[in-house]
């Protein structure tokens, strides 16, 4: 696996066709340059072992770039897709959720550059039950887990779900899966940051807007130009930093991710009031505890004795 990888940052890009499932991003919002990742193809032919050190590497300076003072997020200028962006609209706080209150929360375990972190999405089974309850489906069932995420478009969104992705060496039909189950449009709520949708196919193929069975998409700002042609079910909670890392790392002709960055997992609980605040995280916006009941037993005794 990763082996592949290396080939991925290697090769010059892949040219594929636009899937019509996907949003089409404003111009103005395509990245002009990327991150280098060249320099590993000057390497000398190596042994396995060193090629997937190399791979892994990559990576991971890649993943924390983001993180140095005038990296590639602090150099890139988003002024030209502010004529789409709403005024700013801060979601709900969840340390200050009602203590008696319920509410569904989807743990999304992603890994990339050789670490793992938490994304925390909270469901709208009012606004989107038939979505949410499909959602959940493909939770329990393991559907999303060893996908990767095959779109991401700086300071617009980040798209996974898409069935095809757990095959490496499909990559030129990635984006194209999900669509033996579509569900009736929810159109609801609005596209502000974090908000987590469907993807879809076209109004020209199908113009009762009803959702693909299984891709998802996570908006990194907040774009009221989409609003009422996409069904809104989830919104970011927590881990929206690590979302907006991966929209930043370097993408194919089609926007899609040259390394792979997979869902390992996603486990739908039920959170009992208020989520508590991760203490010591500098740098990375408002973060949260992952739930007691979304931890594993060892897990759980670790989160108690620290």
């Amino acid at each position: 696996m990763k082996t592949s990888l290396l080939t991925c940052l290697i090769a010059c890009g892949f040219h594929a066709t636009l899937n019509a499932q996907q949003l089409k991003a404003p111009e103005s919002l395509r990245p002009s340059t990327a991150p280098d990742v060249t320099a590993p193809a000057k390497t000398p032919a190596s042994p396995t072992a060193e090629i997937d050190k190399l791979a892994e590497e990559a990576q991971k300076s890649l993943y924390q770039s983001v993180d140095k003072p005038g990296g590639a997020s602090a150099t890139k200028s988003t002024s030209s897709s502010n004529s789409l962006r709403l005024p700013a609209q801060r979601p709900e706080d969840p340390s200050r959720w009602e203590k008696d209150s319920v509410r569904k929360i989807a743990i999304m375990e992603v890994a990339f550059g050789g670490m793992r972190d938490t994304v925390m999405i909270e469901l709208f089974p009012n606004d989107a039950p038939q979505t949410v309850a499909n959602f959940i489906n493909h939770s329990e069932s393991g559907l999303y887990n060893g996908l990767a995420f095959h779109r991401a478009i700086e300071g617009f969104l980040v798209q996974t779900g898409d069935p095809l992705t757990s095959d490496e060496s499909a990559r030129e039909k990635w984006g194209t899966g999900g669509e033996d189950k579509t569900i009736p449009a929810e159109i609801k709520r609005p596209h502000r940051i974090g908000a987590v949708a469907m993807a879809r196919r076209s109004d020209k193929v199908n113009p009762q807007r009803r959702s693909n069975g299984s891709q998802f998409y996570v908006t990194l700002g907040n774009y009221g130009a989409i609003d009422g042609k996409y069904t809104v079910f989830g919104q970011v909670v927590s881990g929206l930093e690590t979302l907006k890392r991966i929209s930043i790392l370097p993408v194919d002709s089609n926007d899609c991710p040259i390394a792979r960055i997979e869902v390992k997992s996603i486990k739908v609980i039920d959170q009992k009031g208020p989520l508590q605040v991760q203490p010591d995280v500098a740098g990375e916006g408002q973060r949260y505890s992952k739930p007691d009941s979304a931890r594993g037993m060892f897990g759980r005794f670790l989160h108690r004795v620290w």
